[in-house]
């Protein structure tokens, strides 16, 4: 539910109302008891969808953007130095395997 923004244009007394979309504007003045406030046009808020498919980071700022590129970055990385050592221990298990299989051929 939304809440709207009201201004008296008698007394000039502004408040806000948390009302349903479907509720009827306000007329009264709580204030002065004169018929004569006007909605007024919010800026709104932030839209923040709940539910398990969305997150806040649908959306993210540009810095959060910056964050994620060098994180990925640094991760890219550290993942080429572990292939490399994976292919180290690779090979150095297949040589011994070898002169094995030549001493008793």
């Amino acid at each position: 539910m939304p809440t709207y923004e009201y201004q008296c244009e008698k007394c000039g007394y502004e408040f806000e109302k948390f009302q349903s979309m479907t509720a009827s504007v306000l007329r009264k003045c709580p204030k002065c008891g004169k018929s004569s406030l006007k909605r007024l046009i919010g800026t709104g808020a932030g839209v923040i969808f709940k539910g398990s498919g969305f997150y806040q980071t649908d959306y993210p700022s540009d810095s959060y953007k910056q964050s994620v590129k060098k994180e990925s970055s640094t991760t890219s990385k550290k993942e080429e130095k572990k292939d490399s050592k994976t292919e180290t221990k690779a090979e150095t298990k297949k040589t011994p395997a070898a002169k094995t299989d030549e001493k008793s051929a």
